[in-house]
């Protein structure tokens, strides 16, 4: 298979988005990425509000380069707009380069969507107000949020703050069942190291925004929709096995 090529706009200071989704894309993609502008001074709010109304002009920043899939990697902007606003305005830039593209949230959301979710545990490293309109975001899409596990840096609600140990303490100190599905939003967290730790034992299926980002781009990449499953934990293997009279 020939190698894709993947277009992604970030935020200027994310860490984490480039490093995770190159080790996500692997072999059968290349990323080519543009950061938004940089607006120092305005509050959160303003800055989130300026990377929305950037995003349609990012798109030429590209210029004439040949790509497969556009990608938004940035979450914390789009719980400014609705689902179906989201939706819309990425349709209308699908429409207009001729090249599919989605914001992390609508790829989160087709994400959750292939998975058949319709229960999450939303993890969120953002301040508290902007938790909320995720909280909200996610319900208007038809998602039963059952719980908010808000994570915090050791120096404030900041996803770029953050290391994989801290993550995985406090998410364990929530309790999530043992089953869930954990959406963790923010594609400058470091949510690869997690995976491991959170899934260890137990039947959680994990998202993090940067993994929906990559399944998303691969698979518009390719024109079908690369794996994304959970195996189910061997206890249950074990105990089907034993119902059954065999081994598993």
């Amino acid at each position: 298979m020939s190698r894709r090529r993947v277009g992604v706009l970030v935020a200027p200071a994310n860490p984490s988005a480039e490093p995770e989704l190159t080790r996500l894309l692997g072999s059968r993609a290349d990323m080519h990425v543009a950061r938004l502008p940089v607006r120092p001074g305005p509050s959160l709010a303003d800055r989130l509000e300026s990377y929305n109304a950037a995003m349609p002009a990012m798109i030429g920043a590209f210029d004439g380069l040949r790509l497969d899939a556009m990608v938004m990697a940035c979450s914390q902007p789009r719980y400014l707009l609705g689902p179906d606003e989201d939706r819309e305005q990425c349709a209308e830039l699908t429409a207009a380069t001729g090249v599919p593209f989605a914001t992390a949230t609508l790829a989160a959301r087709e994400a959750l969507e292939h998975v058949m979710a319709t229960d999450i545990v939303l993890v969120s490293p953002y301040q508290p107000w902007v938790t909320d309109l995720a909280e909200r975001f996610w319900k208007t899409a038809g998602l039963n949020v059952t719980q908010v596990v808000q994570v915090r840096a050791p120096d404030g609600y900041s996803p770029y703050g953050h290391t994989p140990a801290s993550l995985v303490s406090q998410v364990e100190l929530a309790e999530p069942p043992a089953d869930a599905v954990l959406l963790f939003t923010g594609t400058g967290l470091p949510t690869l190291p997690v995976l491991r730790p959170l899934t260890s034992g137990n039947d959680r299926t994990l998202l993090t925004s940067n993994l929906c980002v990559a399944w998303w781009a691969l698979s518009k990449a390719v024109g079908r929709h690369v794996t994304l499953s959970r195996v189910p934990y061997r206890r249950h293997h074990l105990a089907a096995a034993a119902r059954m009279g065999g081994r598993p």
